[in-house]
């Protein structure tokens, strides 16, 4: 897999002036903001430019030895610190040399790690202590930041109260709130804006995304989270999801047997994410504000805001947050999906 990754469009202007300046560059960065904007593609091609030996306008020129030993995934100067889970989505191999501690793991039998564990950042020990092979910078890219546990963040923190030389560290994350601190208090805040609609659009359709506004629309405005549904899912707007809202649009109870079976196949995270999403547009509803994820349900949506309680729906709203944290360890799948759809019709104005 190649380590030359380029700017996405939305980015180009950002990078150019952010990295303009590199003698008075900042050893660690914290990139954030929402999930699917392509933060991580914004740090890889961030690395891949701190490391080139002719940038043009700060930005990797692609040719010079640095670039070549990044498109071939072999830059001795680039750490990627990440889950050896999301390593193996990414079709890199466990052994692979530029990331740290996957020998030990590659080792083990057991599932893959979905955390970022102490052992890769006591790893980068041996690296920090030889000289870098261009004379340049060295960079280490970590993401996701909330990844890693108290320990791994603590590791990470020792390390950044007395930085190497000549080391960038570039951290990602979607949100500075879920991360220690102290370890943000030592990072230089790099937040990425949400694209605007018209480059989003365009990007998207370039991809060969049909129906992209609505796919765009379903994922809050993120491109590349919009690129990711609409390849696993058929249609913007889940079919369970019109099941839900269009009993409710006419003051009914809907039958919500189906609807749970269907949700029950589904990985909690997504169907979570998607009632997250609806309950957001029924508040917006409520106040007379254009829905913002499924227009395709606004007349229904509306209908249904106007049979339900603001209260009702913003403590749905928290409640289903609380639930989002702990998703992937549901103690009782069916219980979880029928407890949460009851939630739901309760702050709809509607006892099940």
């Amino acid at each position: 897999m190649s380590d030359l990754a380029q700017f996405l469009p939305w980015h180009e202007q950002l990078a150019t002036s952010w990295l303009s300046d590199r003698e008075r560059f900042a050893h660690a960065w914290l990139i954030h903001g929402l999930p699917g904007i392509g933060k991580r593609q914004f740090a890889l091609a961030a690395a891949g430019s701190l490391l080139c030996e002719s940038p043009i306008q700060g930005i990797a020129c692609g040719h010079c030895a640095a670039c070549l030993w990044l498109a071939s995934g072999n830059h001795p100067d680039l750490r990627r610190i990440r889950p050896e889970a999301m390593a193996m989505e990414e079709g890199a191999s466990a052994s692979g040399g530029e990331d740290e501690g996957d020998a030990a793991s590659s080792a083990s039998k057991k599932a893959p790690s979905k955390d970022i564990r102490i052992d890769q950042l006591r790893g980068l020990t041996s690296w920090f202590n030889t000289a870098t092979h261009r004379g340049g910078w060295r960079v280490a890219v970590l993401y996701p930041a909330q990844a890693m546990n108290h320990i791994s963040a603590n590791a990470l923190l020792k390390v950044l109260e007395e930085p190497p030389e000549h080391t960038v560290f570039l951290l990602v994350a979607d949100a500075p709130d879920r991360l220690l601190p102290t370890l943000v208090s030592r990072c230089r805040r790099m937040p990425l804006p949400v694209p605007d609609k018209s480059h989003s659009m365009s990007w998207l359709e370039g991809q060969g995304v049909n129906r992209a506004e609505e796919w765009l629309a379903s994922a809050g405005g993120a491109p590349l989270l919009a690129l990711q549904i609409s390849k696993t899912n058929e249609n913007p707007c889940p079919e369970w999801l019109a099941q839900l809202i269009s009993p409710l649009a006419r003051a009914q109870v809907p039958d919500i047997g189906p609807v749970a079976d269907q949700l029950e196949k589904i990985p909690p995270e997504i169907w979570i994410d998607t009632l997250q999403r609806l309950v957001l547009d029924l508040l917006l509803a409520a106040a007379n504000a254009p829905v913002r994820y499924f227009p395709a349900l606004e007349r229904q949506t509306r209908l249904a805001a106007g049979h339900a309680s603001p209260v009702g729906l913003a403590e749905a709203a928290k409640w289903l947050a609380q639930q989002r944290a702990t998703a992937s360890h549901p103690l009782n799948a069916k219980l979880l999906v029928h407890a949460t759809l009851q939630r739901l019709m309760i702050a709809c104005g509607k006892a099940v």
